[in-house]
């Protein structure tokens, strides 16, 4: 029987963000598609005040280290130390699931690593310095230590591999999902429970700079000028450095931008089935999992034609260049006032949506680890 360590210390986060998504999805879908592969799940010591463990947690192994993330992910990244405790010691795979932080192999073990984009290479201001020089860090562990990276998409493959001295058949590319189960809340309880009108625009993701958004109300701004009734809705946490989107907001002009901060899964889903048209200007994504989301429900999407995004989104979204206001502009207009557009993107999106799923995540990182453990 197979085991795998499972690090899982983004839960823990105050925003999760996608590489909270991607464990909390390709856990149990790993349980589902090989019920003899033994999952030991492990995390940083979090404190007193941190939130308890997500229910889903409760159906695997788990355990606390006797450390926090300040104390061991430096260590691990510079000195491979200290080590995971002997009840980890025996898994056949270790699976670090966030490039921040790779906790060392023990003799015998497979060390796996999930790097899901280098955007701290693409724009190191729009990260704090010391995550900026954690994900540097983990990085190079990765390339010096692992058995076997995985990336989410290609883009994310070939930026490591342009960047690195990594060995390229180490590199798998395994897409991810929509994470958002359809949900069956009525649309326009929910809407008025969180006082959003419609017709409106939403964006999805935690508001941080690297997600474009002080260009997304500027352009959205523009198309409110012109007499479109839409407001902007941007659904997620607040990340980091946003002082700069909420000064934008706060700047008089057309139409209304609305925040609805973090969301329960439910409201999320009938968010995106209220809304008008998706729009996704991130800068640089390693896949994008809102694209797939609003894709997955018939939303109309506008989506930069940057990094990971156009391999995700195909020919179902009107690609724009995310530095250019004038061009998320022109895209959110054309899909407001073109209704033949808005149908084909929305019948192509649905399509797209269809390709990805978590089980066939789960079922190319088994693969993942049974080659490593092959190579053995």
């Amino acid at each position: 029987m197979t085991s795998v360590a499972v690090q899982v210390d983004q839960l823990w986060f105050k925003a999760p963000g996608g590489i909270g998504t991607y464990i909390r999805n390709l856990v149990p879908a790993l349980a589902r598609c090989d019920p003899s592969l033994e999952i030991k799940l492990f995390h940083a010591r979090f404190g007193p005040d941190a939130p308890p463990p997500e229910r889903w947690i409760r159906d695997f192994w788990m355990q606390e280290l006797d450390a926090s993330i300040r104390s061991l992910y430096p260590r691990w990244d510079l000195l491979a130390r200290p080590a995971l405790p002997e009840s980890l010691r025996s898994a056949d795979v270790v699976h670090a699931t966030n490039h921040a932080a790779i906790p060392p192999a023990a003799p015998g073990q497979r060390l796996v690593v999930t790097v899901h984009d280098l955007a701290f290479e693409h724009f190191p201001s729009l990260f704090p310095r010391e995550w900026r020089l954690l994900y540097k860090l983990g990085l190079r562990a990765a390339v010096k230590r692992a058995d076997a990276i995985v990336t989410p998409s290609r883009s994310t493959a070939e930026d490591v591999a342009s960047r690195t001295t990594v060995d390229p058949g180490r590199l798998h590319v395994v897409p991810l999902a929509s994470s958002l189960p359809a949900g069956t809340l009525d649309v326009a309880e929910v809407l008025a429970r969180r006082k959003i009108r419609r017709p409106y625009v939403l964006f999805v993701g935690t508001l941080e700079p690297r997600k474009n958004l002080v260009r997304l109300v500027r352009a959205y701004r523009r198309v409110a000028a012109t007499g479109l009734p839409h407001a902007l809705v941007l659904a997620g946490p607040m990340g980091w450095q946003h002082d700069a989107l909420m000064r934008e907001i706060a700047q008089p002009g057309p139409g209304e931008v609305l925040l609805t901060g973090a969301l329960a899964a439910a409201d999320l889903d009938a968010l995106y089935r209220g809304a008008t048209a998706f729009v996704y200007p991130s800068l640089y994504e390693g896949f994008g999992l809102p694209v797939v989301e609003a894709m997955a429900r018939g939303v109309p999407t506008v989506a930069s034609m940057t990094s990971s995004v156009p391999e995700v989104t195909g020919d179902a979204a009107l690609g724009v260049d995310p530095r250019s206001v004038r061009e998320i502009a022109t895209g959110i207009d054309r899909v407001l006032t073109e209704p033949g557009l808005a149908e084909r993107l929305a019948e192509a999106g649905r399509a797209r949506a269809e390709r990805f799923s978590w089980d066939e995540t789960a079922r190319g990182t088994l693969e993942v680890y049974a080659e490593v453990l092959g190579a053995r």
